[in-house]
Order: structure tokens, then sequence, then C-alpha cells
């Protein structure tokens, strides 16, 4: 009888260079392969977002107009000055665009997680493109329907003594338009890192694919006991009695 060529419980290969079989592409991590339907599926979501968004700043730019303090000027038909030298409401428009993007910001970031819980690049590039267009529309419209740009002829306008107001700016731009998008990519990373779904935890096994049998005495006689066999097929007798 000759022994068999083929081990009877040969372990699984481990070799991670394995070709795979073919007409198969195997995806890193285990997962499924991103089929091209779902890249197109994730790239129209993105571009209703950034549509969606960019819409979202024609709120902006009114509530803007709104609520930012007014600049009064007041002219003397020599020249056109600030009616209250010490006033802070320059400032105050500034602040009013910022803390107002920020709001939208963080509302932008919940609705887009409640409407795709799993997230993912297209959708985090779609709010930072979506609100800084929504920001650069919401500050066109505020300084378009605000007070008029052209000063002197205001003045001349409304006359000499009379209060008028200045028109609407934002000097801190590079704040104005990264408030929104900033906070939106924030706040939908932490919504997604806190609430978002998690990946399933992976099942660990044996290196050879096989349960190991449960440890317990081994069965038969040790060998060098009496009655018992050596591995190399002879045996032994027990200590002879004199």
């Amino acid at each position: 009888m000759t022994a068999p060529l083929t081990p009877p419980h040969q372990p699984p290969s481990d070799d991670p260079w394995q070709a795979t079989p073919s007409g198969s592409h195997a995806a890193p991590g285990g997962q499924e392969p991103l089929h091209g339907t779902d890249l197109v599926a994730d790239v129209r979501r993105a571009a209703v977002v950034t549509g969606l968004l960019t819409v979202a700043g024609v709120a902006l730019g009114l509530l803007w107009l709104w609520l930012a303090p007014r600049v009064p000027l007041v002219s003397d038909d020599t020249a056109v000055f600030l009616k209250n030298s010490e006033s802070e409401e320059a400032i105050g428009a500034d602040g009013t665009f910022v803390l107002l993007a920020l709001a939208f910001g963080l509302v932008s970031a919940a609705a887009v997680f409640l409407f795709r819980r799993s997230g993912g690049i297209a959708l985090v590039v779609s709010l930072a493109l979506g609100g800084l267009l929504g920001s650069l529309l919401a500050w066109g419209i505020g300084t378009w329907f605000g007070p008029t740009s052209d000063v002197v002829a205001h003045a001349k306008e409304v006359g000499k003594g009379v209060t008028f107001d200045a028109p609407l700016e934002l000097h801190a731009v590079g704040a104005g338009m990264l408030a929104w998008p900033v906070a939106a990519m924030a706040v939908h990373l932490g919504l997604t890192a806190l609430f978002g779904p998690r990946d399933p935890e992976p099942e660990w096994e044996d290196g050879y694919g096989t349960d190991w049998p449960a440890a317990g005495p081994a069965s038969g006689p040790a060998p060098g006991s009496a009655g018992g066999q050596w591995p190399d097929g002879g045996t032994t007798e027990g200590p002879k009695q004199s």
C-alpha cells in the first residue's frame, strides 16, 4: 500500500497574490465592486444637492438684506460723511452675513445627512461647492437690491443734511464666502461619524479555515506504556514480571 500523494486535510492557500477567477474583480476590503450605475447615481445626487444649495443662496441674500444694520450717511453739498463716526454698523453687516451663512451650513448639512445617511465624497464636495455658490449669490443679491452704490448721486438726490443709507457691502469677503461651506462640511462629517452606518465586524477564523478540536486527553495508550504503539509501527510490551 502506498501513501497518498496529497494530504487529506490540506489547508487553503492564503497567498494574497493568487489570481482571481476569470471574469471577476475583487474589491478591496472584501466589499462589493462599485458599478457604473452607483457612480452615476452618486454624481446625480451631488448635482441635485449643489443646485438646491445654490438656490438657497437667494434666501440668505434676502435675509442679509433684511437683518444687516444700515450705515447712515449725510451730505453737506461738498462731501459725504458718516453721520456717526463711531458707528459699528459696517462691522455688523459682515457679522450678520457670517452668522447667517453658518446657520445655513448647519441646516444644509443636517438635511443632506437625513437625505443620504451613508454619506460619500460626492456629497461632501457638493456641500462645499453648493455652499460657496450660494454665498456668492447671496452676496450679489444683497448688494444689488440694497441701497445704491452711487453715493454721490444719492446724496444729491436726497439733498443737504438728509440722512441716507450707505450701500450694503461685505468687507470680510473671505470669511463670508467660506463660512457656509466649511460649516456644512464639518457638521456633515461629524453627523456621519456619530450616527452614520457602521461596517459589520469581521468574523475571525483560524488560518486553515477549520475549527480547532476541543482540548482533551488524547485517545489511546501513550507511547512506551503497556500495549502502546510507537509512531514507527513497532509495539512495546509492559515490564516483564520476574
